[in-house]
Order: C-alpha cells, then structure tokens, then sequence
C-alpha cells in the first residue's frame, strides 16, 4: 500500500477544484445503486468525476468470477484509462449506491488540465495509482490473506474514510464479498479474518454498518504477523 505524499493531496484537491468548475454548467448524470455507467468492451472515450456516491471498479473472468480492482467517492476521477487510447474499456464500472457523475470527453479533460497547469501533477497522480497497483499485486502473491485484508481495509479508509483523533470511519457499506473479491481469497475466510479484528479491537462497526478501522493498532498488528 502505497501511502499518498501531502504533495499528492495538493494535487488532488488542486484537479478536483479544476474539474468542478469545468463541469459547472454540465448536467451530472445520476446512477442508480448496482446500475453499470460502462462495462468491460465498451468504447467510451470518457474520464467521469464523481459529485457524490461511490463507484467500483471491477473485471469479470470467462467463469463468472469477479475481481474488485478499486472503490472511489466524491471528488475522485475514474475511467482515465481511455486517456491511453487503447479503446474498449478494459473493466467495469458499477454504482455501490445512488451517485452523481459528470462526464467529460478525453480531449476537454487534457485541455483543462493544460489550462491550469496540472499535467505534470497529473503524471505524478497516475504513477502512484500505478504504484499501487504494483503493491496490491505483490501483495497477492508474497502475504497471506490475513494481512492483504487488513492491508485492504487501511488502504480504503485513508482513500475514502473520514478520520477522527482515534480512528477513520468507512461510510460505506462494503459487504464481506465484496472484500473477498477485492483480496482473492474465500467469503467465509473474510468473515473469519475480519471478526479476529473485532475481537482484538483493530476495528468497529457501527450501527449503520459501517467500518470504524483504528489505524495504529490494525497497522502495528499487520506489522507483527508479517
């Protein structure tokens, strides 16, 4: 898990602003919660800001089978693969509950980020995307499931939780399929993991369900079994 430098926040916050004034007078386009803004195959020379709800992204194997590549929120961008021109979409983009998109074609998106000088900013944004991408799949194959599951829960409340002095708080309702999808490993086994952190107090749930991570402890943890 690659953690995100105060100068990648910057640009964050710096492109999220950029986007939302490009898209001022756009008309946000809403998804409804399970519903697919595109699917693997599709050529949709789009990147999509997110207003408000949360998006996954995921591929489907020739037997069914689901991978979770990723979950992004409010402010984020996703689907800048088509930047690449590879054409079709290589994955699946599905609502996780009601969200508002705004969608902006892939020559407008390059000409904002020129106008206010974010290319370079957005390089670096891209290469810690890829850097992380490289750590998830290291961690596949050289951790057990144990570790990629409470590495995958830090990973999502820094991404998109909402800390407090204590803890960062997941206001998402991520299902333990979900997680087994996200991790490669089976449901029961992410039951199993995730009530050993219970029991241990690495985390909490609410009672909106709810995942409340306590950051130090799930990380001191993780560095103990490793």
């Amino acid at each position: 898990m690659i953690q995100e430098t105060p100068e990648a926040e910057r640009f964050k916050q710096q492109m999220r602003d950029s986007l939302r004034h490009e898209t001022l007078n756009s008309r946000a386009v809403t998804i409804p919660r399970h519903a697919n803004v595109y699917t693997c195959g599709d050529q949709d020379e789009t990147v999509y800001f997110i207003e408000s709800g949360q998006i996954k992204l995921l591929v489907v194997s020739p037997e069914g089978k689901e991978c979770l590549l990723a979950i992004h929120g409010g402010g984020d961008i996703f689907g800048e693969l088509c930047l690449s021109g590879l054409g079709a979409r290589h994955e699946t983009a599905v609502a996780m509950k009601e969200t508002k998109l705004k969608q902006i074609p892939c020559e407008q998106f390059f000409a904002r980020l020129n106008r206010d000088a974010l290319s370079e900013g957005f390089v670096r944004y891209l290469a810690v995307r890829v850097a992380d991408q490289q750590q998830v799949i290291a961690n596949l194959v050289t951790v057990d499931s144990e570790q990629r599951l409470g590495k995958t829960l830090l990973q999502l409340a820094r991404s998109i939780g909402k800390k407090d002095p204590h803890s960062i708080r997941i206001e998402l309702k991520i299902t333990h399929e979900e997680l087994s999808e996200m991790i490669g490993t089976t449901r029961p086994r992410v039951s199993l993991f995730m009530q050993r952190f219970h029991n241990l107090g690495l985390m909490e749930t609410n009672k909106d369900r709810f995942f409340i991570i306590k950051e130090k402890k799930l990380t001191d943890y993780l560095a103990q079994i490793a």
